[in-house]
């Protein structure tokens, strides 16, 4: 197929222009370049809402049922292998690690109506069970390492990822979360399926085979409640490059 200059796809959203959707009742937001739903997304406290803030910030909060969940994302519309390297980079802050899980990277479930259950669920304290192809970063205060963030991935060569100690990204403290303070996550996807962590430009894992070559993705920055408490977080910004398929 003929191809353009326009060979690069570029998505950012800075979030200095975004309202407050936590009155709103429907399903979905527009947020520049991506949308924002999920599970209990409708609810009266549930929503993406930006606040006063340098450099422009949104807080993202879930709704107080266990497990619903709000996201900031996109359609499925990424294959590593026609669209690699695949980047995507965020910045988050999160108030308090408390009733909480997170999850940013790529997956191949994320519907208007998505529990983060549907794309990774903590079996217990110290294994995870993926049910979707996915990658990507992922915290939850009900496992051991609670302050931690996970590379978890299923779907690619790689034997997929299932006790939390095998795919630990913060054995060193200073990779923690911590409580009120920023961190840049970004994740690094080549077409051939191998993955790149990197926590404030550090890399702290590399998996080869880790992502499906084949399968149709969709970017997924999530937070859910892990009880009956709000799972609230804090985004700085969101980007995403990939080549564009020319494929017919």
């Amino acid at each position: 197929m003929a191809q353009s200059s326009n060979g690069r796809i570029s998505l950012f959203n800075d979030f200095f222009g975004v309202g407050n959707t936590l009155a709103l009742t429907a399903d979905t937001a527009e947020m520049g370049d991506f949308y924002a739903g999920g599970e209990g997304f409708e609810d009266n406290d549930a929503g993406v809402a930006g606040k006063d803030a340098l450099s422009g910030v949104v807080t993202i909060t879930s709704a107080n049922t266990d497990a619903d969940t709000t996201f900031i994302g996109t359609h499925i519309g990424f294959d590593v292998g026609l669209m690699g390297t695949i980047v995507l980079e965020t910045r988050v802050q999160l108030p308090d690690l408390d009733d909480k899980e997170i999850f940013f990277g790529l997956t191949s479930i994320l519907s208007v109506d998505e529990q983060l259950e549907d794309i990774v669920i903590n079996a217990s304290s110290t294994t995870i069970t993926i049910p979707a192809d996915c990658v990507g970063f992922y915290l939850s205060s009900e496992l051991t390492d609670d302050e931690d963030w996970h590379g978890i991935y299923s779907g690619g060569t790689a034997t997929a990822s299932t006790t939390t100690t095998a795919v630990d990204l913060s054995a060193a403290t200073e990779n923690e979360a911590v409580a009120g303070e920023w961190q840049v996550l970004r994740l690094e996807v080549a077409n051939n399926g191998t993955t790149r962590w990197y926590i404030d430009g550090d890399l702290q894992q590399t998996v080869v085979g880790a992502c499906s070559t084949t399968t149709n993705l969709a970017v997924c920055l999530a937070a859910a409640a892990n009880t009956t408490e709000l799972a609230i977080m804090d985004v700085d910004y969101l980007e995403v490059t990939a080549n564009r398929d020319w494929t017919v």
